[in-house]
């Protein structure tokens, strides 16, 4: 297993199909909660479902279009943090991030997308980051902010929830020469 350590709690871990049992006990519980702010975890009801995704995660890996890693927290797979795109043209990638409810509050996601902006400055070379949040995810939102990201503005009716139409709050981060 590709492992990066971040601290003594935390490491990423690249995506692999012995993953898709644990992604579906998640899901399975806590699938109103994940379904305020992503449109699959309705649809992801079996173990082919997150296959299907390591598949296509791997792939993409494997193209440099994008990176999908687990997050492993003392030893617990928690969430994901990825690469949704990677577009080296625009020298640009975008990162997107899912978390068990029970362990929200612990700085999780801010250290996993910190390392990550590390990997897309360093190792990618690339210029620009970018996250896009549901206007109304304020925890989300919070965690670009901590991270130095700004702002770049809000576009309406971005993305379909289920039914639920939402507008994106985009926010970008430059490399710093």
């Amino acid at each position: 297993m590709f492992t990066v350590e971040i601290d003594s709690e935390l490491k990423l871990a690249l995506i692999e199909p012995s993953f898709a049992k644990k992604y579906l006990e998640i899901v399975s519980k806590e699938e109103a909660y994940l379904s305020q702010w992503l449109a699959w975890p309705p649809h992801a009801k079996s173990e082919d479902f997150f296959l299907r995704f390591v598949r296509k995660s791997l792939i993409d890996y494997a193209e440099g279009k994008g990176m999908v890693c687990a997050m492993i927290y003392q030893g617990e797979l928690v969430g994901n943090v990825s690469f949704n795109t990677i577009n080296h043209n625009l020298k640009m990638a975008e990162i997107g991030y899912w978390l068990s409810e029970s362990y929200q509050g612990k700085g999780i996601i801010t250290r996993a997308v910190s390392k990550l902006i590390e990997i897309a400055f360093t190792d990618l070379q690339l210029a620009k980051i970018q996250i896009a949040a549901g206007e109304n995810n304020l925890p989300s939102r919070k965690v670009c902010e901590r991270l130095g990201m700004t702002l770049e503005g809000i576009i309406s009716n971005r993305e379909n929830l289920n039914g639920r139409i939402i507008n994106h709050a985009i926010y970008g981060l430059s490399k710093q020469p």
